[in-house]
């Protein structure tokens, strides 16, 4: 199945450089650019994505009322921005963004968050998950039951699960535990599997919530 997208961003080279990168991937489809939050939303009515890639601070409406607006809609939203700002990413989760990322983030994480808001999953910049939840962590008490969870792992799982709520990629959690990036993907499975989580965002919070980030 292939995954429409339309881009929304009020610089031109961003639009073009995330367009060609989404557009190499055999799955993906770029159907529509926006130059400000009122283009993007009437674009977004009109081409009806599967996903919405969209800048926080753009002309006459900004991403996040956007994100709002074409979220209660249908499409899902993956916001991709420079400002990585706590109060954005709050505001971004609330309005209902399937994913947040830094522009620097990479063509891989890119179309990660794309296919993965396409699924109905969630992915945020490593290093945004892991101040957010630092921050949630902060503000609530230890879970015993992520802990139990968490126990249940092997010791080589659990490193690999720290690895992750420290905002790690596979290829750097490869490189610290010095295995190879296809043993982290099966470690990887086996962790998101034994905690019953949906991608590495629910693998951080988990570790998070258990208090082995302390």
């Amino acid at each position: 199945m292939t995954i429409r997208v339309v881009l929304a961003d009020d610089q031109e080279m961003v639009r073009i450089g995330f367009a060609m990168i989404l557009g190499a991937a055999a799955d993906v489809e770029v159907v529509g650019r926006a130059a400000d939050g009122v283009e993007a939303v009437a674009v977004i009515a009109e081409t009806r994505p599967d996903v919405a890639l969209l800048d926080i601070r753009m002309p006459r409406i900004d991403g996040i009322e956007v994100c709002r607006r074409v979220t209660e809609a249908g499409t899902r939203a993956v916001m991709v921005t420079t400002f990585g700002e706590p109060d954005y990413v709050d505001a971004a989760l609330a309005a209902g963004a399937s994913g947040f990322l830094l522009k620097d983030a990479g063509p891989e994480l890119l179309l990660a968050a794309v296919r993965a808001a396409a699924s109905g999953d969630a992915l945020i910049s490593p290093e945004l998950t892991v101040d957010l939840l630092a921050r949630n962590r902060a503000a609530g008490a230890r879970d015993a039951e992520a802990a139990a969870a968490l126990g249940e792992l092997t010791a080589r799982e659990r490193e690999v699960a720290r690895c992750v709520a420290r905002g790690r990629t596979n290829a750097e959690i490869a490189d610290e535990l010095v295995i190879s990036l296809g043993t982290v993907k099966t470690h990887l499975g086996a962790v998101t599997r034994r905690l019953g989580a949906r991608n590495r965002v629910e693998v951080a919070a988990a570790v998070w919530a258990a208090g082995e980030m302390d």
